[in-house]
């Protein structure tokens, strides 16, 4: 007999015995007293030795429930858990075969004021209102896992490769602890380092703003924010770990993660230091500083790209040694003062090699410039973030949240390039040398605060923010450019003319904004708010530009040169009074806001001695709104609808020529207009708990009834002369749908993903005079598979499909296409005992790219790790890149462009580290403590 057919025998027989191990069990929970179904009660299975959950499921709107487990020979809890309600138990000896628990009715919690409340377990899961809670103690994960891990056991939650996390379809912008940000709002840093045994619950609600949450709104928004609870014996200690690494190439890793915990005192010290292009702080095993190849975006390339507090580093651009050392502090100083900040500097430096392939599309044939670059980079930043929440008593709130940034940072390119035609004649070519210096301080602050009075739903709210930015810019430029078609002043082809610069520009960005708005909510029933208000905005731009040529044969750069000198100034002032209203039932919010855009919008130049001033005054229409329908607990649909207006630059809306690039000229144009956009998107949800199985889709897109766009004209060198025009009809749509379900057997764990992505978009400009349209699609389907075997084994197979294709008119080129495959396996095994060892392998095709760059390659990276003294310390060996074919090759295709580019990455390293983790928690034995300073 065949190997395929005693395979398949082998596995129907192993599916038939597990069938006949399994039993159903069912029945339907009613109100006791009005014998109404309760949708979403937690049932579940637990132990009755040690009150293990054993397998639960949520009840649908007729209050059914059906279990799918495993027969169980020892004795059982049902139990049943509703909020307001008391909860149902009733023991079985054993559950051999299936069993219909018929109707089963719960009685409401009628406690009275001297009732002794019984603490007991938690259910697995919970919906109460508007939040989700799961009970983290009934999801079984290692010892020493993070939140991160935790996360992907619990149902409805993904996490992908980039670090996106949605629940039920609806994206994760916001992570608290206790309530409050640990570093940062995103939580990646308290994913990562957090262990996952000091967590009590996840609590999973709608994203609100501060003004909702303080206000006691519904949230307006369609993301999600997660908020973990510490469990009370473990909210009083210290924990971290302490990582030092050394390997080949000179390659190093350091990091420290130590945090503090004291009831609602908090603080957390993070520092790293690595030139491995890694974050440096993850507490993954096996993947913690491997970043590059498998969290890389599937329109780019492996970049091993992180980000930090609103900053990003390496970026696939080069290598980078980055440096972080930060502070979270967070507190409730007095009853209704509370406070969080945190303090970071960061600093970073990059080396890269640049090497690009450009085809630009143009009505009479195109040209391709090649160019090749050498870039070191080097930043620093010290960040100040604070939150503090002031009730000053039960009805008035006061908030606000300053902001400080002081940053430098320095560019030097080396950069060398050329452009030639279809027939390969030499167009021009370039050589440069610059350096960039700039000096950015940036200090912001939202002011908040709101008073609700006598009447139920009746208050007044204003809030205040401010952004005031400054930077200085030192730079120097040294090129030479050649243009071999150049002509004269009638239009012959002329001699071969020379563009030589040395120059220092010094260069003054100023940006102030401040926003002011006031509301007036007046309820008009108890499911009925009115509210009007107003907004008022002041914009301000400036950017003082002096440039100076070097006296020729030196380095002495006093000449001024008044070509590339100016002063551009643009100033909004916006008052938007408005009037609107929120509709709030069991079912269904409806947010509508409307009014009218008062806009005054001045610029001013002043260049070559003559001052141009520009004053354009509008009336323009204002509108938000969304409604929300909840189908039921677990299904609900969002749509939202904007009208927003959007200003040009000085740059773009000023006469002054910029003759900064040799091969390109920008005059600005004062006749174009406003950017006027109508918005909309669509997202529904659906997640079956009692299943474990659930889908969303979204669609929406930005339709654009006016926008500024590029005009530009080539001369016979292919030297760009660009200015600016308005066009309408242009649109960029988005789309997609994600399945997840899980399934567990046992000890076997399997769960399954589907998703797709993908966006259709029009865009319009000038170029040579003709009018060009292009229409692209992206689309990316995604498959995933985990398989768990308990704690011993992990497999993660996924595969990324990428498609792009561009259909253009008034070009040469009909259109464009690229199509790009990514399969990656991670396989984790934690046998034998004490022993981590992981592998991650992926194959990335990008079968479209240009000759001369590679089409693909493959990355596998390996760790293998020991536990020991008590768990306490990891020493660990890890190999990136194993093959060393790691690299760095993209294709873009944009509306006037075909790019493809190459830029260094890391290659084969090999690392040695030791890890040493710290735990230590207060509270074992009442009045007991580790500490000292804990007393």
């Amino acid at each position: 007999m065949p190997k395929f057919y005693q395979l398949l025998i082998l596995l129907c027989v192993c599916f038939g015995a597990n069938a006949q191990n399994t039993v159903k069990i069912k029945g339907k929970v009613l109100d006791k007293t009005t014998q109404l179904p309760l949708e979403s009660a937690t049932v579940y299975l637990s132990s009755v030795i040690d009150s293990t959950v054993i397998d639960y499921t949520i009840t649908d709107k007729n209050g059914g429930f059906l279990i799918n487990t495993k027969k169980i020979v020892r004795p059982v809890f049902l139990k049943i858990s509703y909020i307001g309600y008391k909860n149902f138990i009733e023991e079985q000896k054993n559950i051999t075969e299936d069993k219909d628990f018929g109707i089963l009715r719960m009685a409401e919690n009628g406690n009275t004021l001297h009732e002794v409340v019984v603490k007991s377990e938690a259910p697995p899961i919970r919906i109460k209102n508007d939040t989700l809670e799961f009970n983290a103690s009934s999801f079984k994960v290692r010892p020493d896992s993070n939140v991160e891990t935790l996360l992907k056991q619990l149902p409805g939650v993904d996490i992908d490769p980039d670090g996106k996390i949605t629940v039920n379809g609806k994206e994760v912008k916001q992570v608290l602890v206790n309530g409050k940000p640990f570093f940062d709002a995103d939580g990646k840093i308290a994913l990562q380092n957090l262990p996952s045994d000091i967590i009590n619950k996840v609590q999973i609600t709608d994203l609100k703003t501060k003004q909702e949450e303080i206000a006691g709104k519904k949230a307006a928004s369609n993301d999600a924010s997660i908020n973990l609870t510490i469990d009370d014996d473990k909210n009083k200690g210290v924990f971290g770990k302490f990582t030092g690494g050394i390997g080949s190439d000179k390659r190093y890793e350091s990091n420290l993660m130590f945090n503090y915990f004291k009831d609602k005192r908090k603080i957390s010290i993070l520092g790293s230091s690595n030139n491995i292009n890694a974050v440096g702080f993850s507490m993954n095993e096996i993947f913690d500083s491997m970043g590059g190849g498998r969290n890389s975006n599937i329109y780019t390339s492996d970049d091993g790209s992180f980000g930090i507090n609103g900053m990003r580093f390496g970026g696939g651009k080069g290598i980078t040694h980055s440096n972080l050392l930060g502070l979270n502090y967070s507190d409730e100083f007095f009853k209704g003062f509370d406070f969080s900040g945190s303090y970071f500097y960061t600093g970073a430096d990059s080396k890269n090699n640049n090497r690009t392939k450009e085809v630009n599309l143009l009505p009479d044939g195109n040209f391709t410039t090649e160019s090749f670059a050498r870039t070191k980079e080097d930043n620093f930043a010290h960040n100040f973030n604070s939150n503090i929440e002031y009730k000053i008593d039960s009805t008035a709130t006061l908030y606000f949240s300053p902001k400080m940034v002081k940053a430098n940072s320095k560019f030097a390119n080396n950069q060398s390039q050329f452009s030639y035609d279809a027939n390969n004649q030499k167009l021009n070519e370039s050589t440069s040398n610059t350096f960039n210096e700039q000096d950015t301080n940036t200090f912001s602050n939202s002011v908040y605060f709101n008073k609700n009075l006598k009447k139920k739903g009746r208050r007044i709210a204003a809030d205040f923010d401010n952004s005031n930015s400054r930077s200085e810019v030192n730079n120097t430029n040294k090129s030479n450019t050649v243009f071999y078609n150049d002509t004269d002043e009638d239009g012959f082809p002329d001699s071969i003319k020379e563009d030589n610069r040395n120059q220092k520009r010094l260069e003054r960005n100023l940006n102030d904004r401040y926003f002011l708005s006031v509301e007036y909510q007046e309820p008009i029933m108890d499911s009925l708010n009115f509210h009007i208000g107003a907004e008022y905005i002041n914009d301000k731009t400036s950017n003082d530009k002096r440039t100076f040529d070097a006296v020729s044969g030196t380095e002495n750069y006093s000449v001024v040169n008044d070509s590339l000198t100016n002063y551009l100034t643009s100033h909004v002032k916006r008052m938007n009074p408005k009037a609107g209203f929120n509709l709030e039932k069991s079912k269904f919010n409806l947010y509508v806001d409307l009014g009218t855009s008062v806009i005054s919008f001045e610029n001013e130049s002043l260049y070559l001695g003559q001052t141009v001033s520009q004053k354009k005054h509008y009336l323009l229409p204002f509108a938000n709104a969304n409604f929300n329908y909840r189908f039921s607990k677990t299904q609900n649909i969002w749509v939202g609808y904007w009208y927003e207006i959007g200003f040009p630059t000085a740059q773009q809306n000023l006469p002054v020529v910029d003759y900064s690039n040799p091969l390109n000229t920008i005059t600005g144009n004062p006749d174009i207009d406003l950017n006027t956009t109508h918005g909309m998107n669509v997202n529904f949800n659906n997640y079956d708990y009692a299943t474990k199985s659930g889908y969303n889709f979204w669609a929406g897109g930005n339709l654009y009834a006016n926008q500024v766009v590029e005009s530009t004209v080539y001369d016979a060198s292919r030297k760009g002369n660009t200015t600016y025009a308005n066009v309408s009809g242009t649109y960029y749509s988005w789309f997609g749908g994600n399945w997840s379900k899980s399934i567990k057997k046992e000890a076997h764990t399997f769960r399954f993903g589907f998703g797709i992505n993908g966006n259709y978009n029009r865009s319009k400009g000038f170029t040579d005079g003709q009018l060009y349209d292009a229409k692209t699609l992206r689309v990316s389907p995604r498959a995933n598979f985990t398989y768990e075997y308990g704690e011993l084994l992990t497999v993660n197979p996924t595969y990324n499909f990428a498609y792009t294709d561009t259909k253009y008119s008034n070009y040469t080129i009909s259109g464009a296409t690229n199509v790009l495959h990514k399969l990656n396996l991670q396989l984790t095994s934690y046998w034998p005992k004490h022993v981590v060892f992981g592998n991650d392998f992926g194959y990335t095709y990008n079968s479209n790219i240009a000759d001369g760059f590679k089409k693909d390659f493959y990355l596998w990276n390996s760790s293998l790790g020991y536990n020991f003294f008590g768990d306490k310390l990891l020493a660990k060996v890890k190999v990136y890149d194993v093959l060393n074919q790691n690299q760095s090759a993209i294709r873009t295709i944009s509306a006037t462009s075909i790019r493809d580019e190459q830029n260094d990455v890391l290659q084969r390293y090999v690392m040695f580290s030791l890890t040493y983790k710290l735990e230590k928690f207060a509270g074992k034995k009442k009045g007991e403590s580790n500490f000292w300073w804990m007393n």
